[in-house]
């Protein structure tokens, strides 16, 4: 399933949900394109430097990388899916909020979602596993979905469905297709908790925690009602 556009307004321009889009964009575009897997070492994300485990030589501190991470992608179809998922979805949810409010729940979002990931890789995986980059902005774009679900249940989203080589369209309302969203990464995490990922994959926990961070946080950071979506 893919998101194409949801049915809900907002008040004002998402200057906010832009901005990040455009800073991943130049991220992608200057920094890692050029060189990929130096980009990737210098300023991913590490869990083993959390507990100092780590074996091989990286690059900045974890302090720095945790920001950093967010920001970065491994490929053009990690960014373009997650760049979409943000402007759908991020729209509402800062006009919901507010800009201030939205930058500091998106970030704070990341922060979730990747400590998250963290104690699961330091409790469960192994000292290599530990060492494999996190990156990806899928972390604090799962805590918007979180607060999206509460904030606007009964929106509808245009979605495209692919059946091998077929695809539809249906508008499907939005705590169907999060609620679908949810449950998978949900699954996810059963299985790689079954099997931690030895040579790297998809951060699932990190979607876990940052939609739980969305679900719980969302209301801390509302200033006012999103507006009623169009029929």
């Amino acid at each position: 399933m893919l998101p194409l556009r949801d049915n809900a307004p907002t008040r004002h321009f998402p200057v906010v949900t832009l901005a990040l889009v455009v800073a991943n964009a130049l991220v992608w575009l200057l920094y890692q394109v050029p060189d990929l897997q130096g980009s990737v070492d210098e300023l991913a994300y590490h869990p083993c430097e959390v507990s100092d485990s780590c074996r091989v030589m990286v690059g900045e501190d974890w302090p720095l990388t945790l920001l950093t991470s967010m920001f970065m992608h491994g490929d053009w179809l990690h960014i373009g899916g997650n760049m979409l998922f943000l402007w759908i979805f991020g729209n509402n949810v800062e006009d919901a909020m507010g800009r201030v409010r939205f930058l500091a729940f998106y970030l704070l979002g990341g922060v979730a979602a990747t400590a998250l990931q963290t104690v699961i890789t330091l409790q469960t995986a192994s000292d290599a596993a530990a060492e494999i980059p996190n990156l990806g902005a899928s972390g604090a774009i799962s805590a918007v979905l979180g607060a999206y679900f509460v904030l606007l249940p009964r929106a509808r989203v245009l979605t495209a469905f692919f059946i091998v080589v077929i695809f539809f369209l249906r508008e499907i309302p939005a705590f169907f297709f999060l609620g679908f969203y949810f449950l998978f990464q949900a699954y996810e995490a059963n299985f790689q908790l079954q099997r931690p990922p030895e040579e790297g994959g998809v951060a699932v926990f990190a979607h876990v925690g940052g939609i739980v961070f969305g679900l719980l946080a969302v209301k801390l950071f509302q200033s006012r009602k999103p507006l009623s979506p169009a029929y």
